[in-house]
């Protein structure tokens, strides 16, 4: 009858005969009926030569399904007709075990993404507390959080509070409670109180490893996170951790520190009110919290209470005689939880702290004293609307002051270590470190005529040229001629190098000689740092908050630090001399050795001064935040009396102010990179003051005729036409008034 059946039983077939009809893929079906047969001794003699028909039923359905499984092959899986014609079993084997596969793959990917240990961490920042180097708390932030919680150890009033109100069949479910839910929809379609449905194991999962948005695909991710936390935890641990990381108002994280802030008791030691209370407040902490809303926080306490009498934990006599709980709240924050300082310290401080629960005091290297003269100096400078920045440190990087604006309450914004500004002539440093380094003496001369070839042709302030200048006047009177000449001699990959060896991070232009007026953008902290390397010898400077310990000598020889040669270092601090003692920086000099430098951009957009007497370095930045221009502010004003005061307050008493050299009789001089300046307005009556081809000309009135005072180096004088005038005019008011005593 069939091939495939009677080949094994034909003595006669062969084998070629068989392996052609398989490869035809057909079967004859008209063979004899017996000769296909294999007879069962066993069977009863009726059957034996009666055709079997459930066999032949069950063979034709094995033929059946294999044409059918050769025309689907043949088909290609992609198309439809490839999967038509399934049993409904077929594909309900198969989806489940899809899905079994598909929940065994986010189970591992929660695994790789979302490790287990990140629940036992607090989920907000704990508490740090920052000092300055003489132990004064300058500013605390973070989180209150205490040691964590053991459910075995809490009373069962305690944790039925908290099961009672947040999931009451929290050791029956696993992770998700499909009652819950519908309890929770019903309510909220229905009009009843606004209910969320989630477990105590999704509410762990929200907050420990999900951001609060309330989304689908958020909650379904809650929803495997639960499923999750239930096959690694006991109910015990999960609960643990929930109550050790809920958030329970007035900054308190866990319920050990909030029964510790609120009633001043451990919470193995809660009597039920208060653990009802507490219980309480999960449901909206920041609004509920007893310190700010008591009366709420009591309601919603009775809505708690009546809750553990429904589950048993309390009975109704009981319930009804507990009284209202008495805060005992003896913590109070008086120390800032911010400041310009701490809001640059403390996330480097958090990036070396091990994550725990307990809080934590860390030591700066600020000094408070020197913090208070800041504050007092930038006070009483005449700023307006502008902003101001400081930035002291040691030689060695140690940040010992720091103001970023005129007022942190009002802008947090901290324009020393934040703001990128142009440095203007504070970065010309470089270029002449460079020019030294590359073996030039502060006596060398340069072309300080005016640029006129080439594309790029900077002026000098007034139009004040000459044929030739020495190095060390041309950085003390800010040359910008001669500095961009000096700068095309050096190259800029030299100038930049040398920038680079000094801390200076910030994008530098290679080829731009504009480079070297100071156009490109950086911090005050880091161009500070800068000025710290020159001031110690050593660069480059990191700045830095926290005490370091002291390099050993072999420590010191392989960290990669870099120094001048004795003779260079002194021929760069002669130029940083000049520039204060018979320079721009006029307005900063001390009585004793002082370093530094002007910096004035385009249009007065910035004002900066930059130096280092003592064992301190200083940046000052005076600016608008919006990049106007200030009205007459260069670097050698406003910035150089700011350094110079907060510098005689500082090092008042050591010997740094000691007086060295006597000044420089030739008096000040003109500055080249900063603009002409307008007449300035004084209080003072009538008077204004004018810069008039180099001499400072003070105008005002005297009985309606113009009368001007001038100062130059010759010393003080007077206008000798409006002098004269003067005269002539009094004496006509005698004549008149002796005319009129003769009339009478």
């Amino acid at each position: 009858m069939f091939a495939w059946l009677k080949s094994s039983r034909d003595p006669n077939s062969s084998g070629a005969d068989e392996r052609q009809r398989n490869s035809a893929r057909f079967f004859p079906i008209d063979d004899a009926p017996g000769d296909g047969w294999d007879f069962d001794e066993e069977l009863p003699r009726r059957h034996r030569f009666g055709p079997a028909y459930d066999d032949w039923d069950e063979r034709l359905d094995r033929i059946e399904r294999h044409v059918g499984h050769e025309e689907r092959r043949r088909k290609g899986w992609w198309r439809p007709s490839f999967w038509r014609g399934r049993r409904k079993r077929w594909w309900a084997v198969r989806i489940v075990a899809g899905l079994v596969f598909a929940f065994i793959l986010l189970v591992g990917w929660l695994a790789l993404t979302a490790p287990l240990n990140k629940s036992l961490e607090p989920i907000a920042a704990p508490q740090v507390t920052l000092l300055a180097s003489d132990g004064t708390p300058i500013a605390r932030s973070g989180a209150m959080v205490a040691d964590p919680v053991e459910v075995a150890k809490l009373p069962d009033h305690v944790v039925g509070a908290f099961l009672a109100i947040e999931d009451r069949r929290f050791y029956d479910h696993w992770g998700v409670d499909p009652r819950g839910l519908a309890r929770a929809a019903w309510s909220n379609a229905t009009g009843g109180p606004t209910q969320g449905g989630s477990t105590i194991t999704q509410q762990l999962a929200k907050f420990t490893f999900l951001t609060p948005d309330q989304t689908l695909t958020r909650k379904a991710r809650e929803m495997l996170i639960a499923f999750w936390l239930e096959s690694w935890l006991t109910k015990d641990e999960i609960l643990e951790r929930y109550l050790s990381n809920a958030y329970f108002g007035d900054n308190q994280y866990g319920l050990r520190a909030a029964s510790l802030h609120y009633f001043y008791r451990q919470p193995e030691k809660l009597r039920p009110e208060q653990a009802a209370m507490l219980a309480g407040l999960l449901k909206a902490p920041s609004r509920l919290a007893p310190t700010k809303n008591y009366e709420l926080a009591r309601e919603r306490m009775q809505l708690v209470i009546g809750a553990m009498v429904e589950e048993g934990y309390l009975t109704e006599a009981r319930a009804r005689s507990l009284p209202n709980p008495r805060l005992d709240v003896r913590t109070r924050n008086t120390v800032p939880t911010g400041t310009y300082f701490a809001d640059w310290a403390l996330p480097i401080a958090r990036q070396d702290m091990e994550s725990g629960y307990a809080k934590q005091t860390i030591t700066t290297t600020l000094d408070a004293r020197l913090q208070g003269i800041a504050g007092r100096v930038i006070k009483r400078a005449p700023l307006g609307n502008a902003q101001v920045a400081l930035v002291a440190m040691r030689p060695s990087g140690e940040i010992v002051a720091m103001v970023g604006g005129k007022d942190y309450a009002t802008s947090p914004f901290n324009r020393a270590t934040q703001a990128k500004r142009q440095p203007g002539s504070t970065f010309k440093l470089f270029t002449y470190l460079a020019a030294i380094d590359a073996g030039m003496e502060p006596d060398d001369l340069l072309d300080n005529s005016a640029i006129t070839q080439g594309s790029y042709r900077p002026k000098n302030a007034r139009e004040n040229y000459s044929q030739a200048i020495t190095l060390e006047d041309a950085f003390a009177r800010s040359s910008n001629v001669a500095t961009v000449r000096l700068f095309n001699q050096v190259g800029s990959d030299r100038v930049i190098e040398t920038a680079r060896d000094f801390g200076i991070e910030s994008d530098l232009p290679r080829g731009d000689p504009s480079l070297a007026l100071g156009t490109s953008t950086v911090t005050l902290l880091e161009l500070t740092s800068a000025y710290a390397g020159v001031a110690g010898n050593r660069f480059p400077v990191e700045p830095h908050a926290f005490p370091r310990e002291e390099e050993s000598w072999w420590q010191s020889m392989i960290s990669g630090d870099r120094s001048m040669s004795s003779r260079k270092h002194a021929a760069m601090e002669q130029l940083l001399r000049s520039a204060i003692n018979k320079g721009t920086g006029r307005a900063a000099m001390l009585s004793g050795p002082n370093f530094g430098k002007t910096g004035t951009t385009q249009d007065n957009r910035d004002a900066l001064f930059v130096g280092y007497a003592g064992d301190l370095v200083v940046g000052v930045w005076v600016g608008n935040d919006d990049n106007s221009p200030l009205d007459g502010v260069s670097g050698g004003g406003l910035p150089a009396r700011i350094w110079r005061d907060f510098m005689r307050a500082a090092l008042a008493g050591t010997d740094a102010v000691r007086p060295d050299a006597p000044p420089d009789p030739r008096g000040p001089v003109q500055p080249m990179d900063v603009p002409e300046i307008d007449d300035i307005p004084l209080d003072t009556g009538d008077l204004d003051i004018t810069i008039r081809d180099g001499e400072l000309v003070v105008s005002g009135g005297e009985g309606g005729i113009p009368l001007d005072v001038i100062l130059n180096e010759d010393g003080v004088r007077i206008d000798p036409g409006r002098l004269e005038e003067l005269i002539e005019r009094e004496a006509q008011t005698r004549e008149r008034e002796l005319e009129r005593l003769e009339a009478r």
